[in-house]
């Protein structure tokens, strides 16, 4: 059985539907407290207050996956992200540990464009065009067939935090980089090394051929994946120019996962983690708009009422396909546990394991 087919299988009772947000939260607590250090509930940024409540761990992808490795009490893992962070938990948690996503649909639509299928159609046509002169990276935010291709082919995985440092040294290893599956990341991250922009081009996947080529093929150093994050790619320049208009003491702070000419634009750009920093450590007072997703701007701004908070772009609606996992959802992989069964249970095999930690090793050997 497929995932697809598991979760066509396993949808949602209706009696969920008709249930209220107490009774709910009534219910998930009273497991919690019945499975005690056993169950772990890492819970990503982007998750709605209503699943946040119950978080263990909050944060980014790659360290709620690292948290669960590390918690060796926990039998089970109930991850409240998407797909790949449940694979990445999955791959550095051990045997005895169960990997659940409450909800399978909840996917991630820049993971989901770079294709295994497509990569690995889109590597040997590189090779043949550029030679033995090119390193694959993949962004943490993708799937585990794609990081353990870049894995088998001598690439690295980055984060949104140490992509900089990691393409850096890439370039001093190979003669140009290959990134997937986010060209904002990418180009963010390449012009902000100095590299131009017309030494970049992009790989469209669908029709299997390069774009955007401004140079000769022998001065180009960065060939980026044609993907993007759907909610990062709302942030616009009209959005910034609102912000000048109309609140000219505010600093704006974006993630690099938006387009390039927003992150030029704004006064910042940095991770989630350095975003939550930021605002953290600013002055009671300060004014800011933020260019990240909804549900985590709303928590910063419940966060700090000293200070004066908007979103860059106030009609950018939450990671839709992170809000699968809810309240209800969270119940019924809960009390499936608490029967005695495990549903949406997250397993990646062993070779794909061995080869996208290989690219995950060499990340953190560099960091």
């Amino acid at each position: 059985m497929n995932l697809l087919e598991e979760a066509v299988n396993e949808l949602l009772p209706e009696s969920y539907h008709h249930l209220s947000a107490k009774e709910m939260s009534k219910r998930v607590q009273a497991i919690r407290q019945k499975f005690g250090e056993a169950l772990f509930i890492p819970c990503h940024h982007y998750q709605k207050d209503e699943v946040v409540q119950f978080a263990d761990s909050i944060g980014d992808s790659l360290q709620l996956a690292q948290a669960a490795a590390q918690n060796k009490k926990a039998r089970y893992i109930v991850f409240c992200g998407v797909h790949f962070m449940a694979e990445t938990a999955d791959m550095l948690t051990d045997d005895t540990q169960k990997v659940i996503l409450p909800d399978l649909r909840a996917g991630c639509s820049m993971a989901d464009m770079a294709d295994i299928y497509q990569l690995e159609q889109a590597w040997p046509r590189l090779l043949e065009r550029f030679g033995d002169t090119i390193m694959p990276i993949t962004y943490i935010n993708s799937t585990a067939a794609i990081k353990a291709f870049v894995g088998s082919h001598g690439g690295t995985t980055v984060t949104s935090s140490n992509a900089r440092q990691i393409v850096q040294h890439a370039l001093t290893q190979k003669k140009r980089i290959f990134f997937l599956p986010d060209q904002h990341l990418g180009r963010n991250t390449a012009a902000e090394l100095g590299i131009p922009l017309d030494e970049m081009a992009i790989w469209n996947p669908i029709r299997q051929e390069l774009e955007d080529v401004q140079t000769s093929d022998d001065r180009l150093q960065v060939i980026l994946w044609k993907g993007y994050c759907s909610v990062h790619q709302h942030f616009t320049l009209k959005n910034i120019a609102a912000i000048r208009k109309n609140h000219p003491a505010m600093q704006i702070i974006v993630h690099p996962e938006c387009p390039y000419e927003v992150v030029q634009a704004a006064d910042m750009a940095g991770s989630t983690k350095k975003i939550v920093d930021t605002i953290e450590n600013a002055p009671a007072g300060s004014e800011w708009a933020i260019g990240t997703e909804a549900n985590l701007v709303g928590r910063i701004i419940q966060a700090h009422p000293d200070k004066k908070i908007v979103s860059l772009n106030p009609f950018t609606c939450p990671c839709m396909t992170m809000n699968r996992i809810d309240l209800p959802h969270l119940l019924f992989a809960l009390e499936k546990l608490n029967q005695g069964e495990v549903i949406h249970q997250i397993q990646v095999d062993k070779q794909t394991t061995t080869d996208a930690l290989a690219a995950l090793n060499r990340m953190l050997a560099q960091s």
